[in-house]
């Protein structure tokens, strides 16, 4: 990797053993991570930290994000209210590829209680590995885009 991409993490807390151990993989892949999560255990909401990310992804602090809350569901859907953000949640490698490909994701989201330590490797790596294609797929990401108005 020529320049190193800025990658910023976040989760609520039933992510954090999670997060942190995708932190270390990311930064020793050569990214340069911000890891902007909670670090103690205590109950904390995943809307603020699912828009803490997207915001950082949306002002050019961070290339790309990833987010974690128990399913990934509800973090990934404060991410995306934030204007220019594509954030897909992602189970299995495929779907993490193909939401880069083909939908030019700039955030990917995972559960935390859904997939396992080893499998969410994968994930991050299948996303982060991946790039964009364009051509016809350019034209939906700009009709996803119009949508925010």
């Amino acid at each position: 990797m020529s320049t190193a991409k800025r990658i910023v993490l976040s989760s609520d807390h039933a992510a954090i053993d999670l997060r942190q151990t995708l932190a270390k993989h990311i930064a020793d892949k050569g990214y340069e991570v911000s890891d902007i999560g909670p670090q103690t255990p205590e109950s904390t909401h995943y809307p603020k930290h699912g828009e803490a990310a997207a915001r950082a992804v949306a002002a050019g602090e961070a290339d790309l994000g990833i987010i974690l809350c128990g399913t990934g569901q509800g973090i990934m859907m404060a991410a995306n209210k934030v204007k220019g953000i594509r954030c897909g949640v992602c189970s299995e490698p495929f779907s993490a590829r193909m939401t880069r490909e083909h939908n030019n994701a700039n955030m990917l989201s995972i559960g935390a209680r859904v997939v396992g330590e080893s499998l969410a490797v994968e994930i991050v790596d299948a996303f982060l590995d991946a790039e964009f294609e364009g051509g016809r797929h350019g034209q939906r990401v700009d009709m996803i885009t119009e949508i925010e108005g």
